[in-house]
């Protein structure tokens, strides 16, 4: 099992007026991948995240980050962060926030100087580095708060809503710069209502919804159940041969099969069967639950309550041509 670098259990926050905003977060999270805190709005994350970089104080935590107690100040020196709605002085220039932040959290001038560059370089705003803020587009100001959170070379990094209002291309960036920091060996916490981002770089998620972990793990894992293959045939399937295929478990709708396997060694007596009828195979394709089908099962569906998650493609899956 992969070295766990935040583990905290009964995590609670209860605001005046007695709403309570965390009820018993349990959490893991590994060391050295990208994990994805999903949820509606309002579900407690950003809560979450500034309680384990003890800027809200919470009613109740129990737990570990980096091997200390949650709240241990030096710890605070290895982890990066980059907050919702991050907001950063529009007089000053992109180079100069990141030397900003690297002089309040305890780099030297010599090595901020160093970084500042290298950061830039790594967010692509090396062109940009000598213009105002106040100049930049929002997924411009994103990337410098990227690269203002890595200044210090931490080990954790959190980043809230880091790809909110960033147009697709700068996603693509973003992604690409996202696991580049996996690559390095950091562990990347990101909150997130945006699915289809989350599932296209986690390696491991929670769902939360109305202050509670409701399911976590690897979204292989979580999605395990519902892997199949999917076969597409080029017209229907004889009579006879589709109740001898649904003997064995196979569902067939129209020209669709859909076989719930994740082993391809049993899907072959399958196609030959169909070849020995005549039948002509377009296409065969492993499938699982998409990111949004799974939390629309576990905060809709399991009645915790209901969300209506962004759009997000229907099904992942490989396509293989017969």
């Amino acid at each position: 099992m992969s070295e766990v670098v935040i583990d905290i259990a009964e995590t609670r926050k209860r605001y005046r007026g007695g709403v309570e905003a965390l009820r018993g977060v349990s959490l893991q999270v590994p060391r050295g991948g990208i994990f994805g805190l999903l949820g509606p709005n309002g579900a407690g994350k950003s809560t979450l995240v500034k309680i384990l970089m003890s800027i809200v104080r919470p009613t109740q935590c129990t737990g570990m980050m980096l091997g200390k107690p949650v709240g241990h100040k030096p710890t605070l020196a290895r982890v990066g962060y980059l907050p919702e709605h991050a907001r950063f002085p529009e007089y000053l220039k992109g180079g100069e926030v990141i030397r900003y932040v690297a002089g309040l959290a305890g780099v030297s001038r010599a090595t901020a100087s160093r970084r500042a560059a290298e950061l830039l370089e790594m967010v692509g705003m090396q062109d940009w580095g000598d213009r105002k803020m106040g100049t930049y587009s929002k997924g411009m100001k994103q990337r410098i708060g990227l690269a203002q959170a890595l200044v210090n070379d931490p080990d954790i990094v959190f980043l809230d809503e880091p790809t909110d209002g960033v147009d697709p291309k700068g996603r693509l960036e973003m992604r690409n710069v996202l696991q580049t920091m996996r690559d390095d060996g950091r562990t990347v916490f990101i909150n997130s209502h945006l699915l289809g981002e989350l599932e296209m770089i986690c390696d491991s998620v929670a769902i939360m919804d109305k202050g509670e972990i409701v399911r976590q793990g690897t979204i292989s894992e979580l999605t395990k159940k519902s892997q199949r293959y999917e076969i597409r045939t080029q017209g229907g399937v004889p009579a006879d041969l589709r109740n001898r295929l649904a003997v064995e478990g196979v569902e067939i709708a129209g020209d669709k099969l859909s076989v719930y396997q994740r082993d391809p060694v049993p899907m072959q007596p399958i196609l030959d069967a169909l070849r020995a009828d005549g039948v002509t195979i377009v296409e065969m394709r492993e499938v699982r639950q998409s990111l949004e089908d799974l939390f629309m099962e576990t905060v809709a569906g399991g009645g915790v309550g209901a969300a209506a998650p962004p759009s997000l493609p229907g099904q992942s899956g490989k396509g293989v041509q017969g």
